[in-house]
């Protein structure tokens, strides 16, 4: 055969070997980091749906184990005292209406279930939005709080408008006040690249002391009873509608909180704000080589954030408080905090954070101490008990990076396992 009638790769090869080239030897060639590609393979599970549905149950199954185990160690029995909690959350409404039993304590429970897990959603969203574009909002609490006082202050002093309208007006009022205060630290973050977390904590303890400010005694906007700390009550036009009934019935919040769940959901996954966020979330210098603005973005973000956590004071002060006073403001501990775990759990998935902030939630209610029997176990142990499976979730969430980042290390430590023994060449 010719030289012209040989294949062009075969051709190449003869060339190779007359210039004085030995042929690659397949043992000898590079392959890719086994501990790379198992890495790249775990991370790729937990970031999968089915990864993504397991990791939270096995947390918050492992956190109820440990527990179960706190509670033996204290002289009663776990599935008692989770039993009464259980039952104390209302959930087991819908088997009690369908055997007939008595369901008005169910009903009136499940209630207070919800009430509660409504503003966890909105704060959850406010944590999951800015988590997706990379920042991580711990404002939560203090764009709740600035919400809350916007809210009041159109609902107190705007008297005769219809009730849609007036409850309208109030809810936009928390949007737009949070949209601020949330803002405030993205063109901080935008501008002059002051992280986050340090601005939205600040911003958290300025949101307190205004308010503390304006309700205490003398202050601008002190309710009608000059003893008393304190705001005047909302008008009736500005409350949100009662569903349920009762002392304090479940109101018409729900729906809102889960209306914000499509919104968040189609914002992210079905517009161009969605898809640029999360560009910028994911390599923000990408995303800038690729034309998006990474600082507009970064406002927006935590903009529409704190909206979500505003909006959540307005479902509270709207729905059940309808007043607020100087010892109700503060940090520690409220809603905006809880909503970090609560977005955390839920992987800043839209249904996750709904069964996150209900899980949070019915552990809030039905470790109260109105609805335990001492008997079964000590109420005033339950609180305690509450906020320890809580922050066990949290950490057996974040134990996925722990897993990748051992894994990670395996090779650096020298536990990458046997060496690869490469064949001898022979001469």
């Amino acid at each position: 055969m010719s030289e012209s009638q040989r294949p062009p790769d075969e051709q190449g090869r003869m060339q190779g070997m007359d210039s004085g080239e030995r042929p690659a030897d397949p043992a000898s060639s590079p392959e890719p980091p086994e501990d790379g590609g198992a890495l790249l393979r775990i991370e790729a599970w937990f970031s999968t749906r089915i990864g993504g549905v397991l990791v939270p149950l096995a947390a918050a199954l492992l956190a109820f184990l440990v527990g179960g185990v706190v509670i033996l160690f204290t002289g009663h029995s776990p599935l008692g005292a989770y039993k009464a909690i259980f039952e104390g959350t209302g959930l087991n409404y819908p088997y009690m209406w369908i055997t007939g039993q008595e369901t008005r304590g169910a009903w009136s429970d499940l209630q207070q279930t919800l009430i509660i897990t409504s503003p966890l959603i909105l704060t959850a969203l406010a944590v999951a939005f800015a988590f997706r574009c990379g920042m991580f909002n711990i404002g939560g609490q203090g764009q709740y709080w600035v919400g809350l006082i916007a809210a009041l202050f159109v609902g107190v002093h705007l008297d005769g408008l219809p009730r849609p309208l007036h409850v309208l007006v109030c809810v936009a009022a928390a949007l737009g006040a949070g949209f601020v205060w949330g803002g405030i630290a993205g063109a901080l973050r935008a501008t002059v690249g002051a992280h986050e977390v340090i601005t939205t904590i600040m911003l958290n303890w300025i949101a307190i002391y205004v308010g503390k400010y304006l309700f205490e005694l003398g202050g601008p906007l002190q309710g009608d009873q000059p003893s008393i700390p304190r705001s005047d009550d909302i008008l009736p036009s500005a409350q949100l509608w009662p569903i349920g009934s009762g002392l304090q019935p479940l109101h018409a919040g729900i729906f809102i909180s889960i209306g914000a769940l499509f919104v968040y959901s189609v914002i992210l996954n079905r517009t161009t704000l969605g898809y640029e966020v999360r560009a910028v979330g994911f390599n923000p210098e990408a995303a800038r080589y690729g034309g998006i603005s990474v600082g507009r973005n970064y406002f927006l973000a935590l903009a529409i954030s704190g909206a979500f956590a505003g909006i959540a004071g307005a479902v509270d002060v709207l729905g059940w408080k309808y007043r607020v006073a100087t010892n109700d403001l503060d940090v520690a501990g409220g809603v905006g905090y809880a909503g970090i775990a609560v977005a955390l759990l839920g992987r800043n998935k839209a249904v996750g954070i709904f069964f996150a902030a209900l899980l949070f939630g019915a552990l809030q209610v039905g470790t109260s101490t109105r609805q335990l029997d001492p008997s079964v176990f000590p109420p005033e142990l339950a609180g305690n008990l509450a906020t320890m499976i809580q922050a066990l979730i949290i950490l057996f969430v974040g134990a996925e990076l722990l897993i990748v980042s051992a894994w990670g290390l395996r090779k650096r430590v020298g536990f990458s396992g046997p060496a690869r023994v490469q064949p001898e060449m022979k001469a």
